[in-house]
């Protein structure tokens, strides 16, 4: 998965690493440098490799270099200069991948979570996705860009290192690497035990978010029934467990790098003493005891860092297993996809039958009609299957195999191109949602390209143009999120706006005028009899006042069309239409 992230990312990291080693291999050379100053130039033990010795010679031998030890010091001091330049290119190089990188997940997740069905989302929590989309992306940026590079530095570091120690002596070369397995296997046993705290330490930081959003999301409603301190105690529940878990977890961590620490105080140790006794027994020079005391610090710290980054592998394994698990989501093309061009006709429900739960059916062998250009209403109990019957002619939730058949102008809707499905059918949902924006940039929603005109029609037609009127900045108003600055109804009629803006050949109205009151909706009702003439319409409603002057109304009971026919028909029948007209009607 990270492999397919890092497109157009590669080069900067490879640049990167090349230059981490180029830095590497020069701190290799100053103790080096060291030594043979120490050896060849202050004692002249004559020890050091021809070259060496050719080199000091010309430089000017070693009295010169003796009376001008600033030459020495100075190339020392350039070496680091350069390991600096490097490590400072290797930094930038690496910040550029990195970010290029982290952008690339972003935007193929977003794109990804955007084509994912609606029955995903019913699922999976938002704060949980949200967590997924941010937290984890974090944990793996970090991962690619320092942990994974740095695999490579500190690798090309623990090989310089033993061989420049293995050319001063053997035995304390040894000694030293003897600790490199110890610090590793200690790791993986530490990452193998932690990573599935790490794993429920992130599902909990997840459920958090959840709580956190459905509270601001829902702070209306948690006002209104006055929840708060029950809210409150909920979270600082859920907060109280997230936060002892990672107590626990730090404190293992904590555990695990004392020890590491302990060891590579052990190793340090070790090393001194051994080689100071071999300087006192004349098997080692003191430049070479020098040299190896720097070659091991500097072994030290890269092996502790390779067991930090073993250690942290853990933790980016669940980041990686969890926004996997979004990426191997199918979306609505891979559950299945279409190409046919819906072209107009009739709408045919053929037996159509579906259930969100397999225990649960919502519609039963549901067969239906709908002419092009006619006005159909339906009606019926809440849980009666109404909105499910259009949410299944949107593709909103896909029909299964083997449970009927829908189809517009002979077209199974299965077969048709989603976004030109659900351009030729447009739709206001039960609950409007509204977008963190202006009116009039809600309204065009669908129609970035639309004149004044056009956007005062639309709102003429639903009944906005009075209310708009009423507001300081007109269509420039911000309604806040989820539209929390408007009313219910204003809600409503934002959403009516915006589906008559879109001008489909076929529009559903589900419920979307429950929350105005019966003068408005009979003007609503008007206007759109005026605005969609030709046009196929379907209201879905509670008051017999909505669909009563329909083409034909169709009255749902329990997941079966129970009666169908015009107003005056159902009426006649003296069944579940008529018991709701009289109810309605006192």
């Amino acid at each position: 998965m990270i492999a397919y992230f890092l497109k157009g990312s590669k080069r900067f990291f490879a640049c990167g690493v090349l230059l981490s080693l180029a830095a590497a291999f020069l701190d290799m050379i100053s103790p080096k440098l060291v030594q043979y100053t120490v050896d060849e130039v202050l004692k002249e033990e004559k020890a050091a490799p021809a070259f060496v010795l050719n080199t000091l010679d010309l430089m000017g031998g070693r009295l010169y270099l003796q009376q001008h030890l600033y030459l020495i010091a100075f190339i020392v001091m350039l070496t680091a200069v350069c390991a600096a330049l490097c490590r400072y290119f290797y930094r930038v190089l690496n910040v550029k991948g990195s970010e290029r990188f982290i952008k690339t997940i972003r935007d193929e997740l977003f794109v990804h979570i955007e084509d994912l069905p609606v029955s995903w989302y019913q699922k999976n929590h938002t704060g949980d996705i949200l967590q997924r989309c941010t937290s984890d992306v974090e944990t793996i940026k970090a991962f690619v860009s320092e942990q994974m590079t740095a695999l490579f530095r500190v690798g090309m570091l623990i090989v310089l290192a033993l061989y420049f120690m293995s050319g001063i002596d053997h035995k304390l070369t040894l000694i030293s690497g003897a600790f490199i397995p110890v610090v590793v296997l200690y790791s993986l046993f530490f990452h193998n035990r932690i990573s599935s705290s790490f794993l429920k330490a992130d599902e909990e930081e997840g459920r958090l978010s959840a709580i956190a959003q459905e509270n601001l999301t829902g702070v209306r409603v948690v006002r209104a029934f006055g929840r708060e301190s029950f809210e409150r105690e909920r979270f600082e529940k859920q907060n109280a467990g997230y936060t002892k878990m990672w107590i626990r977890l730090m404190g293992w961590l904590s555990a695990f790098w004392c020890s590491n620490d302990l060891i590579t105080g052990m190793q340090i140790m070790l090393i001194l003493v051994i080689g100071a006794v071999q300087c006192v027994k004349g098997n080692l020079t003191a430049g070479g005891y020098i040299a190896i005391v720097s070659y091991n610090g500097m072994l030290c710290w890269p092996v502790r860092e390779l067991g930090r980054v073993i250690s942290d592998m853990s933790k980016a394994g669940v980041s990686i297993d969890r926004i996997r698990y979004i990426c191997n989501s199918p979306t609505e093309d891979m559950i299945n996809h279409g190409d046919k061009e819906i072209k107009g006709g009739d709408i045919v429900f053929d037996r159509v039958s579906f259930s969100y739960e397999e225990d649960r059916q919502v519609l039963k062998d549901i067969s239906l009609k709908i002419k092009e250009g006619s006005t159909v209403g339906i009606i019926g109990a809440t849980g009666s299957g109404k909105s499910t019957l259009v949410s299944l002619l949107n593709r909103l939730y896909e029909l299964p195999e083997g449970s009927g058949k829908i189809s517009i102008g002979g077209v199974d809707i299965k077969e048709a191109d989603r976004h030109s499905l659900r351009k030729y059918v447009s739709m206001v949902l039960q609950e409007p949602y509204l977008f963190s924006r202006t009116l009039k940039e809600n309204i065009i929603i669908s129609r970035d390209a639309a004149t004044e005109q056009e956007l005062a029609s639309a709102a003429e037609t639903a009944q906005l143009t009075e209310t708009i009127g009423k507001f300081t900045d007109g269509y420039e108003t911000f309604v806040g999120e989820r539209g929390v600055t408007l009313s219910g109804g204003q809600k409503q009629r934002t959403a009516i706006a915006q589906v008559i803006m879109n001008d489909a050949p076929v529009m559903i109205f589900d419920d979307s005028l429950s929350a105005v009151d019966m003068e408005t909706d009979a003007k609503i009702r008007k206007a759109l009899k005026e605005k969609t003439k030709g046009k196929t319409l379907i209201l879905i409603a509670h008051r017999i006042a909505t669909v009563q002057d329909a083409d034909e109304i169709i009255v749902m009971d329990k997941g079966h069309i129970a009666e169908r026919g015009t107003h005056a028909q159902l009426i006649e029948k003296n069944g579940i239409y008529r018991e709701i007209y009289e109810i309605q009607n006192g």
